[in-house]
């Protein structure tokens, strides 16, 4: 091809100088080879550039166990970790790097956090989900004895909405979307969406739009047929916070004046029909 490399013909062309560089160059690799310790003169990259070494799951186990204090007072629980997994969260990293290594306890007091969502949290850490995992392919979850079919009070919701805010809280984006995703497969009946919707309202930040523009969005094409069956608990929960009532107002004012421009575009046509973000159940206990 246009760009073969002919050895010979260049060193038999080129200039006296330029061959004499080409048999030093020669000389010099030959040294180099002799002496392994010698700098190459042309060598690319270093021990820098080198990749890190993996992390392998037997270093995590034998790294040291940090006791967690989850809860306070007569609930208290004692949970433990090994620092290795609990470091890949910026959180309980910085709190391990306050340890010193006097034989003294690697302990970290939780006072406020939930002790189920902690328990979740640990089974990301080691298994990379938590229970119920979510069915391959299906918007559901895996069976679980224990819970029935539909959540009446929200617990379920609950459950997935603490594990959210706590993976929030100690830094783990995945551990966050896992439990996002898991909120949308959950059934529920009206309450359960009210308790769920107050929570999230409460311990998330106005500016956490992943999490509550579903919750408006929901309320807002729902709220119709939904607010009949917790009429009493929809109107508390606009009462204890405004910003909830303004989202769903806002959302169907938006949809209102989206349905008005379609009609003065295309009159006549049928309007799309608004699709539930998530499963609910319109039966109550």
């Amino acid at each position: 091809m246009a760009d073969s490399f002919n050895e010979e013909t260049m060193v038999k062309d080129a200039p006296r100088g330029a061959a004499a560089d080409v048999e030093m160059a020669e000389g010099e690799a030959g040294a180099a080879s002799e002496n392994p310790n010698a700098e190459l003169p042309f060598a690319e990259g270093g021990p820098e550039d080198a990749p890190a070494p993996r992390t392998t799951f037997l270093q995590y186990l034998t790294s040291p166990v940090v006791t967690l204090l989850v809860g306070s007072g007569e609930n208290e629980t004692i949970l433990t970790a090994h620092q290795g997994l609990l470091t890949r969260s910026p959180f309980f990293a910085e709190a391990c790097a306050e340890f010193v290594d006097d034989g003294s306890p690697r302990q970290i007091e939780l006072p406020g956090e939930d002790l189920d969502a902690m328990g979740c949290f640990l089974e990301f850490l080691y298994t990379a989900d938590y229970f119920p995992r979510k069915v391959p392919g299906q918007r559901t979850l895996e069976k679980d004895p224990s819970t029935p079919e539909v959540d009446m009070t929200g617990e379920q919701l609950l459950k997935h909405a603490k594990v959210y805010t706590l993976a929030d809280k100690f830094g783990l984006t995945h551990l966050k979307n896992l439990a996002s995703s898991k909120i949308h497969c959950v059934n529920s009946t009206a309450k359960g969406e009210i308790a769920y919707a107050r929570y999230i309202y409460q311990f998330t930040p106005p500016t956490d739009t992943a999490i509550r523009v579903p919750v408006a969005n929901f309320w807002a094409t729902r709220s119709h047929t939904l607010r009949a069956e917790a009429e009493d608990e929809f109107r508390d929960l606009c009462l204890q916070f405004p910003q909830f009532g303004y989202d769903v107002l806002t959302r169907v004012l938006d949809d209102k004046l989206k349905r008005e421009r379609n009609e003065k575009m295309h009159p006549g046509a049928p309007g799309s029909a608004r699709k539930r973000p998530r499963h609910s159940s319109t039966t109550q206990a």
